[in-house]
């Protein structure tokens, strides 16, 4: 089996005013908050989400990503 290439951004999409920014994501753990530029609204994970870019964003965060889509903090 071959290594995972695992993207670091993600773009973020607030739920409350759609503001859309990319951003570096943890290596090595979840981020459970994001203040939205745009609004100010703090997200946070949907419910069996493990962090606001598996929610948010269109990448799954890098733990999720190297376990090919498994959960990372359970």
């Amino acid at each position: 089996m071959g290594l995972i290439e695992v993207r670091p951004t993600s773009t973020l999409t607030c739920p409350q005013c759609g503001h859309e920014e990319t951003e570096t994501m943890p290596t090595d753990a979840c981020q459970y908050f994001y203040d939205c530029k745009g609004c100010g609204a703090v997200l946070k994970p949907k419910t069996g989400d493990c962090c606001v870019f598996c929610s948010y964003g269109d990448m799954a965060c890098p733990p999720i990503q190297a376990e090919g889509g498994r959960a990372c903090c359970s």
